[in-house]
């Protein structure tokens, strides 16, 4: 399951060199995560919030490979990766639209967690149901 997003780039996100500052691309990554819950409703951050489970950042992976500027656009490639267990793991790829280049890929997994702040160990339902109607 895949979705793509196109984002301008501002110049609030610029560094002093006027690319796009690296802790940025990690934002750019939350807005592929929200474009997918958007796309593939069921086990997006709505959902979360109702039932209480939060599912923060447990790993982090990043490589930059060209810069993105002012007046670029970042296409914004998120794609769900099926594991087991009470995890959501993504994997993203962010292109410059003008040309196509590949500017930046990584990956995330966030781990869910219960109201109390303990990790889960099964998955959710809503999990399992969201999975079950994709096929997963």
């Amino acid at each position: 399951m895949k979705n793509i997003v196109r984002i301008p780039v501002k110049f609030s996100e610029l560094d002093p060199m006027f690319r796009v500052w690296h802790g940025n691309y990690v934002k750019y990554f939350e807005d592929g995560r929200e474009a997918f819950g958007k796309e593939f409703p069921g086990c997006d951050y709505g959902i979360m919030m109702q039932t209480g489970i939060t599912a923060p950042i447990y790993d982090l992976k990043i490589k930059y490979l060209a810069p993105l500027s002012m007046n670029d656009v970042a296409v914004i490639h998120t794609t769900y990766v099926p594991k087991h267990g009470a995890r959501l793991d993504y994997k993203y790829e962010i292109y410059r639209e003008s040309d196509g280049m590949l500017c930046c890929t990584g990956s995330t997994t966030q781990l869910f967690i219960d109201p109390q702040g303990n990790q889960l160990l099964e998955e959710p339902d809503f999990y399992l149901e969201w999975k079950k109607k994709n096929s997963l």
